[in-house]
Order: structure tokens, then C-alpha cells, then sequence
């Protein structure tokens, strides 16, 4: 099945445990989903930046909650992502087993898109029995 929709998304700057040499950031994640997803999320990133423009990585994990296609509960997604001199990379899975509600059973991959400097999600999901 196939969903899609729009985001919007604030990241607020956290405390590190150990700033190291700078390179290393950790931000909050709030979320709103609309479309076929209609929900909030919360999460956190970790992120690195290097010496080299426009290469990074970061990791994220993320708790949604809401409705898909009409069923309510909630699940978790994880994000690994990179950027190799501008060339962006990026999975964005559901946690195995982090379904709850009517989403229980959810499996599933979504990818994000930004066009225009709005955020828009393509999530591939199924249930798995």
C-alpha cells in the first residue's frame, strides 16, 4: 500500500553529552503529517558534520502518532541518513514490531522529498500478520 502527503517539521537544538571538536550535533524533532498519514511525531537526531562542504550524516529516531488510511494507533520510524559532497542518501524504515493500535503489524519504508521548501513523504507500508 501507499501513502503520501505533506510534513512540516521544527528541529530544536539540544545539549550534547560531549561537544567534542564541534563537528557533532542533537536536535528535537516535532512533526505534522497530513494527507493519507494525518498525525504528530516526536523524536531525536544525532547528527555529524565534516570538514568537507555539503557532506554530513545523521541518525534519527522518531514516535508517530496518529491515523493511516483511517486506522489509528501509533509506530516508530528510524532514519540513516548521508550527504556525500551534496549527494543525499536516505533510509527511513518502521522499527520491526513498533506498530500499536490498528497499526500493529505495520512494516514499511518512507521516503521524503523537499520541493519549493515544502516537505512532502511517500510511505511504502504493509501489515504483516
Amino acid at each position: 500500500m501507499k501513502a503520501s502527503g505533506t510534513f512540516e517539521v521544527d528541529l530544536h537544538a539540544l545539549a550534547l553529552h560531549d561537544a567534542a571538536d564541534g563537528t557533532l550535533g542533537r536536535r528535537a524533532i516535532d512533526k505534522r503529517f497530513s494527507g493519507d498519514l494525518v498525525a504528530t511525531s516526536v523524536g531525536e537526531m544525532l547528527s555529524a558534520g565534516t570538514a568537507v562542504q555539503g557532506s554530513a550524516g545523521y541518525v534519527a529516531i522518531e514516535r508517530v502518532s496518529g491515523t493511516l488510511a483511517g486506522r489509528a494507533g501509533g509506530f516508530t520510524l528510524q532514519h540513516s541518513g548521508t550527504m556525500t559532497r551534496g549527494t543525499p542518501q536516505l533510509s527511513v524504515s518502521v522499527v520491526p514490531d513498533s506498530g500499536t493500535g490498528e497499526l500493529s503489524g505495520l512494516c514499511g519504508t518512507l521516503a521524503i522529498r523537499i520541493e519549493g521548501g515544502r516537505h512532502f513523504y511517500d510511505f511504502d507500508y504493509r501489515f504483516d500478520a
